[in-house]
Order: structure tokens, then C-alpha cells, then sequence
């Protein structure tokens, strides 16, 4: 299967002189459609900068990366800002929802942002994560499981090529965690999306399609998920 992720010998440089730290490390990596992939790692490993590559936040200092047939480290600032706006989701520890907009108006709002060819339906999007019924509510009438599901919705909402999770279960307890990486699992397979899903939380690896550990820099094969 053609892959929607290609990273490519990526290596990135934070810092200067003495002060340089590798934050990746020769990593490549390819996600296809329909694929949930988990990162796992202790934190410092590079894990958020594996994220902020693949979703064109930072270029690599070396190496490539490719969404689809686009090359991102060869893309104008002006190309990634729309890239960002129409082809990625980005979803957040505790759902980063805007405290006076109503569920709605939360999965609304990217496409507030710029023309978007074939969004999909705010309303029906809650339905499809079980929020229908709290399409008027504000974040704080919401619990951690109902916001980070609005905020899943709202990273579906412009059909994005990719999906880029960072700890969204971090404020859950365990019972919500599962539904909500389900959630994730149940939306990439079902709508074709590549997603990159970083975690600290053994307990629900058993919902992804590969499970790769990230220590110093270098990406490497885990152990694989168990129900």
C-alpha cells in the first residue's frame, strides 16, 4: 500500500556548539492509510519532534519528509501553512478546546481558517464520536473523555491525509482512555486516515496497528500490541 507518510533519514538539530542536542536521529518512517501507529518512548526521546516533522511544525536538518506526493522539506512557508490547514489534524492533550465555543463551533472552527474543498459536517462528526447530544455544551460542561472526543472531531473535520495525536489520554482514567483510543482506531480505519499517535499508556496499545519506541533520536520496533 502507498503510503501517505514517508519520513526519510530525518535528523534535526536543536541548539548551537557545545549546546546541540540530535532530538532525531537518522529516522525514517512510512504510515499508511487506514494505519494507527503508536510512539512510545520516555520523555526527552524526540517523540514531539517526530510529530512537529511529520506535521510540517519544523523541517528536519537533514533527510526528507513526504506527504503523499509532496515533498514537505522542499514546500514554501506559505504551502505548509495550507498543507497544515486542509491535509493534518492535530489532536491535543485534554482536547486544547477554546473555553467560550460550544462543541459545534469547536469542529467548526478550522474551517473558518481558509477554503477547505470537501469538509465534513460538523454536526454529523459529533455524532459519528458520540457528542451529538452535547453539540451546545462549552468545554466546561464537558468531561476529559467528551473533550478530547470534540477535539478528535474537530481534527476530522477538513478530511485530513494525516492524524497527529500527542498523549490524548494523559488526563483520562483508564476506562476513558480506551474508548478514546477505540475512537482513534475506529476513525483511521474506517476513513482511510494515516495517524501517529504518542503516548506514555501501555494499556491501550493493543488498539494500534504498530507499536515503535523512540529512545535518544532513533526510532525502533516495540513489542507488538496485546488484547
Amino acid at each position: 500500500m502507498t503510503p501517505i507518510l514517508t519520513i526519510t533519514d530525518a535528523t534535526l538539530l536543536l541548539g548551537d556548539g557545545d549546546e546541540t542536542v540530535r532530538a532525531l536521529d537518522d529516522v525514517s518512517l512510512e504510515v499508511a492509510a487506514g494505519e494507527l501507529v503508536a510512539i512510545v518512548g520516555p520523555s526527552g526521546s524526540g517523540k514531539s519532534s517526530l510529530l512537529a516533522v511529520a506535521g510540517a511544525l519544523t523541517t528536519p536538518t537533514s533527510g526528507s519528509v513526504r506527504l503523499g506526493s509532496t515533498d514537505l522539506t522542499a514546500a514554501s512557508s506559505r504551502e505548509l501553512t495550507r498543507i497544515r490547514r486542509e491535509q493534518i489534524g492535530f489532536v491535543f492533550q485534554s482536547g486544547n478546546l477554546v473555553p467560550a465555543l460550544k462543541s459545534v463551533d469547536q469542529v467548526r472552527l478550522p474551517l473558518t481558517f481558509g477554503k477547505v474543498a470537501d469538509p465534513r459536517d460538523p454536526l454529523e462528526l459529533l455524532a459519528e464520536v458520540g457528542m451529538e447530544h452535547k453539540a451546545d455544551r462549552r468545554p466546561h460542561e464537558l468531561s476529559g473523555g467528551e473533550r478530547q472526543r470534540v477535539g478528535i472531531a474537530r481534527a476530522l473535520v477538513t478530511r485530513p491525509q494525516l492524524l497527529l495525536v500527542d498523549e490524548p489520554t494523559a488526563a483520562l482514567d483508564r476506562s476513558r482512555s480506551q474508548e478514546v483510543v477505540a475512537l482513534l482506531a475506529d476513525e483511521s480505519h474506517s476513513h482511510g486516515v494515516a495517524t501517529i499517535m504518542v503516548t506514555h499508556d501501555q494499556d491501550v496499545l493493543h488498539h494500534c496497528d504498530r507499536v515503535l519506541e523512540m529512545v535518544d533520536g532513533r526510532l525502533t520496533p516495540a513489542v507488538a500490541p496485546t488484547v
